[in-house]
């Protein structure tokens, strides 16, 4: 089932949040483009989230429960300056990457979440690697952690690859910690 807030509205308001959308950074690496989420991708948002993928996002989520997380992702924007980007490969979406700072974080975090036909290609890491340098060089943060669950080996592995060491455990998440100056670009 969809929700009617799924559906893109026309008109003046469509204009303003395209408008709103064009003002955030637009990353791109040598195979993919992270930009501003669209309401058309929480359609890729909740087949993550709401499938047995979402186990290592506190799901699997009901759709309502995907809007929600989807829009406060999206609303740390505002916030912030800092949030969700879809990633662009090939044409589709491959995925979500995240500089977010949500309730209970210490300090802000670098999530990466992929659609099961993205994974095992490099492409978290090379997302991941594309928020973390805006995160440093742009932002000037001095760190980034990313909360992964014990069991989610590929993403551990990610965050090695990333140059991130487990330091910390925090609720049930491990830690991974990522310092400027110790990052592999």
């Amino acid at each position: 089932m969809t929700f009617a807030c799924e559906t893109p509205r026309p008109g003046a308001a469509a204009l303003f949040a395209l408008g709103l959308q064009e003002k955030l950074p637009t990353l791109r690496t040598a195979r993919l483009i992270l930009r501003a989420p669209r309401v058309t991708d929480f359609d890729t948002f909740a087949q993550i989230a709401c499938s047995e993928r979402g186990r290592y996002l506190d799901g699997p989520m009901t759709r309502e429960d995907a809007w929600t997380d989807f829009a406060q992702m999206t609303s740390t924007w505002l916030l912030h300056g800092h949030g969700i980007w879809t990633i662009g490969y090939q044409g589709s979406i491959a995925g979500f990457v995240l500089l977010g700072f949500e309730p209970g974080d210490m300090e802000p975090e670098l999530g990466f979440v992929l659609t099961a036909a993205a994974e095992g290609q490099g492409l978290a890491t090379e997302a991941a690697a594309a928020a973390r340098t805006h995160a440093f060089e742009t932002l000037g943060w001095s760190t980034l952690v990313s909360y992964i669950d014990p069991a989610n080996t590929r993403a551990q592995a990610t965050a090695r690859r990333l140059g991130a060491h487990q330091d910390d455990m925090q609720d049930d998440a491990q830690v991974w910690r990522c310092n400027n100056g110790g990052h592999v670009a």
